[in-house]
């Protein structure tokens, strides 16, 4: 849980620099401080404690090492998708606009696929992080296609301002969310919160493409994008509600035992008030 919280306070910076500095200079202090500080002499009993303590500081450690990894790796990707489409989005002809702020979007998936291939272990996710390889990239190769031959236009067109009003609505939504959730700690779970946002922005832009562009191609192409990636999502959709419902299943379970053992001490107070009082009707 405090992993968690600190990894989403970190991804909202939206910097790798920051993330990376944030986190490897206090890791070697406390490393520098380990070394330098010698433990008293304590009973064996504590230095145990001491040890298991150690031990389970040195399983965060290697764990928060893997998750910058995975952290830094999201990022990157994420800072090149921005940067690809904030220049189609800028585009005056809706067609190119698209196909130029799609292109980055693809690239962002493909990345983000990719970096689950790396660090994901379910395979059900690692399947679907193939499956959007194939795909998009496909669907590259076609919009690169497009493009070579459809230059932007030198004037806006009367739709051009409210295009690309709708086009910056979307992605300031779409990245606010993948912010939140490629910093989950568990590289499944981040891939899957990173991905779905990534998905409903890919079908919120091709419905932009059909309200506003002309170009049969292109119109196309958006429509089959929709179809592609709505049974993605709703695969995505179930796997995160049934990792929720299993980690709060886990919690229901945890539960009991405490209010077993409140209640073996409230037991154990009873008793012993009934034995004072027994020996004080005794005397």
């Amino acid at each position: 849980m405090i992993a968690s919280r600190r990894f989403v306070l970190l991804a909202t910076s939206f910097s790798v620099g920051l993330i990376l500095s944030a986190c490897q200079p206090t890791t070697k202090d406390n490393e520098a401080a380990s070394e330098e500080i010698t433990a008293p002499p304590v009973p064996e009993v504590t230095e145990t404690s001491n040890e298991d303590e150690t031990s389970i500081e040195n399983q965060n450690d290697i764990n928060d090492t893997q998750m910058t990894d995975v952290l830094r790796d999201y990022t990157r990707a994420m800072t090149r998708m921005h940067d690809e489409m904030m220049i189609g989005m800028g585009y005056n002809d809706p067609d190119t606009a698209f196909a130029k702020s799609m292109l980055g979007h693809h690239h962002g998936a493909i990345d983000m696929a990719k970096i689950q291939l790396k660090y994901g272990n379910d395979d059900a996710m690692r399947q679907l992080a193939q499956n959007i390889i194939d795909t998009e990239q496909a669907e590259v190769d076609i919009l690169n296609k497009w493009l070579a031959s459809h230059p932007d236009v030198s004037k806006p067109k009367p739709n051009t301002a409210a295009m690309q009003q709708e086009y910056a609505r979307s992605m300031d939504i779409l990245n606010g969310k993948m912010v939140l959730g490629i910093a989950d700690p568990v590289p499944d779970v981040a891939f899957v919160r990173g991905m779905l946002p990534h998905h409903l922005g890919a079908v919120e832009m091709a419905e932009i493409q059909l309200k506003y562009g002309t170009d049969e191609e292109m119109r196309q192409l958006a429509q089959d994008i929709i179809n592609a990636q709505q049974p993605e999502i709703e695969l995505m959709q179930k796997w995160i509600a049934d990792v929720e419902a299993n980690e709060s299943s886990n919690d229901k379970l945890d539960k009991p035992d405490e209010m077993s053992g409140n209640s073996k001490s409230d037991e154990n107070e009873a008793l012993s008030t009934t034995e004072v009082r027994t020996q004080s009707s005794v005397s």
